[in-house]
């Protein structure tokens, strides 16, 4: 299950969602929602200056294809602040040296929804809820992240996390 939440905080916006099991997972399950979190953690690895979006959306690609997984291409990361959803989209696919490079002060989500199946999705009649079309699992998680002068502040950190590269 995932669980996405918005808060408003002094008039701007934060965006976050975390998958969860619901009792015991298979063991294919749990390693599609540990290679989605991976995926997203390589991208934050990349944010600084000068980055390109295309950096970002090629490294989730490559991770979660060579794991033999795709990527929804009809949702996307976005930037975000006073308002909601705003440029830049930050796409979960790409090629590296293209698209907008990052400038310090950009704040923006990752958020990769990544799936055992093909990587068409639907979203359902109540507008909100968005399943696979071929109906085989999917998991996504997602942070919002600020571009800083030397990499990466990331303003939704969980308490308990450790990200790979402050190991």
């Amino acid at each position: 299950m995932n669980i996405d939440v918005t808060v408003i905080k002094d008039d701007y916006h934060g965006d976050t969602s975390k998958m969860f099991f619901v009792g015991d997972p298979k063991p294919a399950d749990k390693r599609l929602v540990e290679i989605t979190q991976e995926c997203m953690y390589k991208a934050m690895a990349l944010v600084k200056p000068g980055c390109q979006l295309g950096d970002i959306g090629h490294v989730i690609q490559q991770h979660a294809e060579s794991n033999y997984y795709t990527v929804v291409r009809e949702y996307c990361g976005h930037g975000i602040g006073a308002v909601f959803h705003e440029d830049p989209q930050v796409m979960h696919y790409g090629r590296p040296g293209t698209g907008m490079a990052l400038k310090e002060g950009m704040c923006f989500t990752i958020e990769p929804m990544i799936n055992q199946g093909k990587p068409q999705s639907k979203l359902l009649g109540d507008h909100w809820t968005v399943v696979t079309k071929d109906r085989k699992l999917s998991a996504q998680w997602e942070h919002t992240c600020l571009v800083t002068a030397d990499g990466i502040e990331v303003l939704t950190r969980r308490k308990e996390e450790v990200f790979p590269w402050e190991k």
